[in-house]
């Protein structure tokens, strides 16, 4: 083969390489249907005769969300901040929930001396859910969410003190953080933040979203 052909063969295979990269599976540029959830909730997760209100709070009935499941490839990013332990806690329980739940999981970690580039980061790459993890990123999140009104936020073990419609929390009395100047929780635990509390929240939020129960506060006190 003369070297001009050799290269034009070389540069189509290039090409065609890309291509095929760009098209495959797990390249969130690409549009697609919103997702839906897979299953339904259990009685007691909401009371059907008045529903939540915009900021509302919900004890749902332990397990009443189990019945609910992301569809596969699922995209979501996982955005933390911090080494604390119940930061890492929240971290494995969502990672552990996206490997039984083959979510498509990508994640940020956000840096302290910039944490809203850490969200705006998190944002731009169109994920079906954000899920925050950490106390620091709440003040950021405050600012952001408002917004990006069309991207979804769940945020585990803490919430936001006046949440847009975008943004569902799910938390206890032993995490409880909102930010703001507020100051930690006089009932807030460390302790509290433990496996099964952890995997409970990012399950209980993940149903609320897939099922349109969003910009509320899912609170799991009735966990033992």
């Amino acid at each position: 083969m003369r070297p001009t052909l050799r290269a034009a063969a070389a540069l189509a295979a290039a090409a065609a390489l890309v291509t095929g990269c760009g098209s495959g599976g797990d390249d969130w540029s690409q549009p697609r249907p919103a997702p839906t959830a897979v299953g339904t909730l259990g009685p007691g997760f909401v009371d059907p005769s008045a529903s939540p209100s915009p900021e509302a709070t919900i004890t749902p009935r332990p397990g009443s969300w189990d019945g609910v499941h992301p569809p596969k490839g699922y995209r979501v990013v996982l955005l933390t901040a911090g080494d604390d332990a119940p930061t890492r806690a929240l971290v494995t329980a969502v990672r552990d929930w996206a490997a039984a739940e083959h979510v498509d999981l990508r994640t940020v970690v956000a840096d302290h001396d910039d944490l809203v580039d850490g969200i705006l980061r998190a944002i731009d790459m169109h994920p079906d859910l954000v899920v925050s993890a950490g106390n620091d990123l709440i003040d950021p999140l405050t600012v952001v969410t408002a917004s990006h009104l069309s991207q979804q936020v769940l945020v585990v073990g803490a919430e936001l003190a006046e949440p847009t419609h975008n943004v569902t929390a799910v938390d206890w009395s032993g995490a409880s953080f909102r930010g703001e100047g507020l100051g930690m929780s006089s009932t807030y635990d460390a302790a509290s933040f433990t496996a099964e509390r952890c995997n409970a929240a990012i399950r209980a939020g993940a149903a609320a979203v897939l099922t349109g129960w969003t910009g509320i506060v899912v609170w799991l006190d009735q966990l033992q």
